[in-house]
């Protein structure tokens, strides 16, 4: 009979560090997605245009995808710890300034969009330092992929609870009591930051050159083909298909006719799926062969997108756009399990801040697609060519996904065959 902590979908909280770290990054993400949402309801209410929705989270990611490999190099160069609490405390400030200007009626959509660009910039050093913190935060090293899994599950559950609370707070209140609402909860991320209690941080007695530890960083990629493959999947994915989301304030508005607090139910319903997806994820048995989840995923979000295109009854609308984020989350977690298992530790932060750049990198170019191809097309069409792209992603790397199931099988067909020729001799 397997021990309880490894059937145990939360057995990764047997960590004091890890359980912190939790409990202070969901309440912050909570407020982060109650400003996504309040900062994509607020442009498209003030502008009514989806290049305008396109532009502002291109301008939310494009910083983080210029910057995101410096960021890899101050993560395996400094204390991450210490980076992470200069991180959240500048997002902290950013998102006061702007709950200022909103609550004062100061403001510009410029204005937002600068701020926006200025959160990116932070979001390059705060992601690749905060994710590979995770793996310091687990003592059993094969927890990991639980602890990514329940990670992922924190910020899905965000997802869920943020733009609900968001649609709620915009209607009666605005936007700038979302603004403040996030300001106040990075106070509990900063809190659980001060209460880790990590081993004491050993500089790296001779630091090499920038240029010389990003070109380590490539060769590491240059030489797992795995790495790589993984990589150019979720490039394709976040060009093409991830950005979808651009278009759901449309969709609340003219499709649905409805109004912010519509906006925020689909968001949650996105949430849901997400959440169900990392959930799903947190209690897979160790061993059991990512890859070919990862395959099946794909198809499921491609085909939720494809639905939920052209459906105008919001009950049913609501079921496939949960398969949407049930999809897209787990081939996203899957993703960074897989390049947190297969990085050494020395280059984590450098190949987390490569994956930081395939997402931060094509998701605002894929938002800037989607709104200008919608603008053409339509934003039901948009979706429905977003979905029928997923199944080719699918299609193109089907055999690198199912490569591992198919050496799996095949060894096991070997070991009958000998077992077969034993009992004949």
């Amino acid at each position: 009979m397997k021990p309880l902590r490894q059937i145990s979908i939360f057995h990764s909280f047997q960590n004091r560090n890890y359980r912190i770290f939790f409990a202070g990054q969901s309440v912050s993400q909570i407020g982060t997605w109650m400003q996504r949402t309040a900062i994509s309801w607020l442009v498209y209410s003030q502008t009514h245009s989806t290049f305008m929705l396109g532009l502002t989270i291109f301008a939310s990611l494009f910083p983080s995808f210029l910057l995101s490999i410096f960021g890899g190099v101050v993560s395996d160069r400094f204390n991450r710890h210490k980076v992470l609490f200069i991180t959240q405390g500048a997002s902290m400030i950013q998102s006061l300034i702007l709950t200022i200007l909103i609550l004062t009626d100061h403001y510009s959509v410029w204005m937002v969009i600068i701020l926006t660009t200025f959160l990116g910039i932070i979001n390059a050093f705060d992601v690749p330092a905060r994710q590979p913190l995770v793996n310091d935060l687990v003592k059993n090293k094969e927890e990991l992929p639980n602890a990514i899994a329940l990670n992922s599950a924190m910020v899905n559950l965000a997802r869920l609870i943020g733009p609900a609370l968001s649609g709620i707070t915009l209607e009666f209140w605005g936007a700038g009591i979302c603004f403040l609402i996030n300001t106040l909860s990075f106070g509990a991320v900063l809190i659980s930051l001060f209460l880790l209690k990590l081993p004491e941080y050993k500089p790296k007695t001779k630091q090499k050159k920038v240029v010389t530890e990003l070109v380590e960083g490539f060769n590491h990629l240059k030489n797992h083909p795995t790495l790589r493959t993984v990589l150019l999947l979720l490039t394709g994915m976040s060009l093409f298909v991830i950005p979808y989301d651009t278009l759901i304030p449309v969709f609340a508005k003219i499709t649905f006719h409805g109004n912010a607090s519509t906006f925020g139910l689909i968001s949650s319903f996105i949430g849901l799926g997400a959440i169900c997806s990392t959930l799903f994820l947190a209690s897979l048995k160790p061993g059991t062969d990512l890859k070919y989840i990862l395959l099946i995923n794909i198809f499921i979000l491609g085909v939720g997108l494809i639905c939920f295109s052209h459906i105008t009854y919001f009950p049913i609308a609501m079921i496939f756009v949960a398969m949407a984020g049930f999809g897209g989350m787990t081939q996203t977690t899957i993703c960074i399990t897989l390049i947190q298992v297969h990085s050494d530790a020395v280059m984590r932060g450098r190949i987390i801040s490569f994956l930081a750049m395939a997402i931060f990198g094509m998701l605002p170019l894929g938002s800037l697609l989607v709104g200008a191809a919608s603008q053409k097309i339509g934003p039901a069409n948009t979706i429905l060519a977003q979905g029928l792209i997923a199944l080719l992603i699918g299609l193109i790397f089907f055999n690198f996904l199912r490569a591992d199931r198919l050496k799996k099988k095949d060894k096991k067909v070997l070991e009958m065959v000998e077992d077969q020729l034993i009992e004949t001799l």
